[in-house]
């Protein structure tokens, strides 16, 4: 059975904002079928390093709401 994309994109909008970003992080996933084991392990090893960073307060944090309107000025 074929589904329009365009009504299938109409009907995702309508979800709620969680259920949108798990949408979206799924159909992102399908489109990664070739996965390079070096750049995995090297992505892990920079996210357990900004955990670190960022649990023993090396870093600075910046709230959402101030990134954004940072963005859109």
């Amino acid at each position: 059975m074929e589904h329009d994309p365009d009504d299938l994109l109409n009907d995702a909008l309508k979800l709620p904002p969680e259920a949108r970003a798990a949408l979206a992080a799924s159909l992102l996933e399908s489109l990664d079928t070739n996965v390079d084991d070096d750049v995995e392990a090297a992505w892990d090893a920079e996210i357990a390093r900004r955990i670190r960073d960022v649990e023993a307060g090396n870093i600075a944090l910046v709230p959402w709401s101030e990134v954004r309107r940072r963005l859109v000025m």
